[in-house]
């Protein structure tokens, strides 16, 4: 059963993950930084706010990225496209743990996001898809759009952005015409698989990555085979995209029920900063009328990684993508806790004891079947 009273969490048992290798922490997340090593990864507990709760009249929920801020609130962003449950916006939110009991979630605030011309993006149609959100070095917010594709001539390109903290439009970020739409078969981004996953470095350098391969690189995963995506950096200076790197997506672990309405899939929704140029990923499988597989991944842009960013398609071409290593899985159902949806990742407090801290959230997808779940993970040194 899941928990929505503000007061109270569940807390769920004190189990270990063992890493098989340990992880070096740089500087990141709301200035807790500091170098250390992962040995394992210890849930604390878990906390659910339940689909049609309302803050200020407007249904909570969508949740798909999250990121620290330094005075120890969080960003929040809903992927609500407009037109649906009301106007794209982003939360604040206070979330309370310690290394013993997930106590609470808090919303405090809620930002619409605005466009180019100073106006609120649509509150009546579909225009940006909200994705990503990361606090920029200068205090201002990343953001990321998937866009939204209906036909050829009914489309909204992906973007990545500035915004201040009152959703107030900065810039833009130039990323190439490759990620673009076009018709959604032949050439350029397929539908919902653009950029989830969004990351600023400790030296202020922004990631974003398709979900899914570009169909100028192939398929998208299958149960049989797994598929490549691409991996922008994009320099904080110029906004221009100045390396394009490429990730292995796996092959998806678990096939729909038999009842099942929708083909499973496996993507790539989100990348946290460890250091300039090693992310934990998430990797999130969905399998319907079965559920949710996540993968916690180390990724790092090693020296001879291969930039592909002058490889107009990844199939049968020669590169070296970026190093992956698995440090965890949550099979549908993990140390008691029935996973859903994960997308967003963030560093947490320190705890008592010194170690660090992860918060996990999960997009509920506005579904009376799923909530918005959030995970707290202590970090223990090796």
């Amino acid at each position: 059963m899941h928990n929505t009273n503000p007061q109270a969490a569940r807390n769920i048992g004190s189990g270990f993950c063992t890493f098989a290798l340990a992880l070096l922490l740089a500087g990141c997340g709301g200035g807790d930084g500091g170098s250390e090593t992962i040995g394992s990864l210890r849930l604390i507990g878990d906390y659910a706010i339940k689909t049609k709760t309302l803050y200020q009249g407007v249904e909570f929920g969508g949740i798909s990225g999250l990121d620290r801020a330094p005075d120890g609130s969080y960003w929040a962003i809903s992927d609500e496209r407009g037109g649906e449950r009301g106007t794209p916006r982003f939360y604040n939110l206070a979330i309370d743990f310690d290394a013993g009991a997930f106590n609470s979630v808090r919303i405090d605030k809620m930002v619409t996001i605005k466009g180019p011309d100073g106006n609120n993006l649509s509150g009546t149609t579909r225009t940006a898809d909200p994705e990503g959100i990361r606090v920029a070095p200068n205090g201002n917010l990343s953001i990321s759009s998937e866009g939204n594709y209906t036909s050829p001539t009914n489309l909204f390109q992906p973007f990545v952005r500035e915004v201040q903290t009152d959703g107030t439009f900065v810039r833009s970020f130039d990323t190439p015409a490759a990620f673009n739409y076009v018709d959604n078969t032949t050439t350029g981004a397929r539908s919902n698989k653009l950029f989830e996953a969004l990351a600023v470095a400790p030296n202020g350098t922004v990631y974003t990555a398709n979900e899914d391969a570009l169909i100028e690189d192939g398929p998208i995963t299958s149960l049989a085979a797994g598929s490549v995506v691409r991996v922008l950096k994009l320099d904080p200076v110029s906004a221009k995209t100045t390396a394009q790197y490429a990730y292995q997506l796996p092959k998806i672990p678990v096939d729909k029920a038999a009842t099942g309405a929708f083909a499973p899939d496996n993507g790539l929704p989100e990348l946290l900063a460890v250091s300039d140029n090693t992310f934990i990923a998430i990797e999130r499988a969905f399998a319907d009328g079965v559920g949710n597989t996540i993968r916690l991944v180390l990724t790092t842009i090693e020296a001879d990684t291969t930039d592909v960013q002058g490889l107009k398609s990844l199939v049968g071409a020669s590169y070296k993508p970026m190093k992956r290593e698995l440090l965890l899985e949550m099979p549908i159902v993990y140390q008691g806790v029935k996973i859903d949806n994960i997308e967003g990742i963030s560093w947490g407090p320190r705890l008592a004891n010194g170690h660090r801290s992860l918060v996990l959230v999960a997009d509920n997808n506005f579904a009376d079947n799923q909530v918005t779940q959030f995970m707290a993970f202590e970090v223990v040194p090796k």
